[in-house]
């Protein structure tokens, strides 16, 4: 698993890879005893996905369940974020991240395999993990003052209005802005039923193919004996 990440976090579809292999029960139990530090890889690898993967949840137990015995500002961004709801705990933790990826001999820079230069991660978790604030922060709130915002995203007024401008653009954001105000008004929409319907089926078979395993290794065990 550690010769792993560097193969991971240099490859275009890595961080969806690492996803799959160590939510694994198998390697996920030998994180948890034997390797927790792991475990920042794997969180860092939720954050920047572009996509939210259907482990996401399980990954947010397991990061419950080892948040007294195990301190990383990585893991410890998630808790806040989404088991705490902590948003002036996971600014300042984001700080720390900034630190963290820059150090890290692993997420510190990434291969760009067209011209292999080095690519920084930070400027891609930093960018995600504001978006992770801000998703969870508006589903609590449906209006949402731009001065405090700017202050959970660590950005000044100017900039978190642009930032949420580029994501009402680009269509990340069912939202609009009252300058007047100076409040983000939310508009929640049901989620998509067919989306939905897709991610369930994805974990139904991830879960169907680890009990096949387990009842086939219990067939061929009395058969060896």
């Amino acid at each position: 698993m550690h010769w792993s990440l560097f193969i991971f976090f240099n490859h275009d579809n890595g961080r969806t890879l690492i996803i799959d292999l160590f939510n694994q029960d198998k390697y996920l139990n030998a994180i948890q005893t034997g390797a927790p530090h792991l475990l920042r890889y794997l969180a860092t690898a939720f954050i920047v996905n572009k996509r939210k993967r259907p482990q996401f949840k399980d990954f947010l137990k397991v990061i419950q369940q080892e948040q007294h015995s195990f301190k990383d500002p990585i893991t410890e961004f998630l808790a806040c974020v989404y088991v705490n709801y902590d948003f002036d705990g996971a600014q300042k933790k984001m700080r720390e991240c900034e630190e963290v990826i820059l150090n890290d001999p692993f997420i510190g820079k990434r291969v760009e395999e067209s011209n292999f230069s080095t690519v920084p991660l930070r400027d891609e978790f930093i960018e995600n993990a504001r978006l992770f604030i801000f998703e969870t922060y508006c589903r609590i709130h449906e209006r949402i003052d731009m001065g405090v915002l700017a202050e959970k995203l660590n950005l000044n007024y100017e900039e978190a209005e642009r930032w949420i401008v580029n994501l009402i653009r680009g269509s990340k954001l069912d939202a609009k802005i009252d300058s007047q105000t100076g409040t983000v008004i939310m508009e929640h929409n049901h989620p998509n039923v067919y989306e939905q319907l897709i991610e369930h089926t994805k974990a139904l078979n991830s879960r169907t193919y680890k009990l096949v395993t387990q009842i086939l290794e219990h067939a061929q065990a009395p058969a060896a004996h």
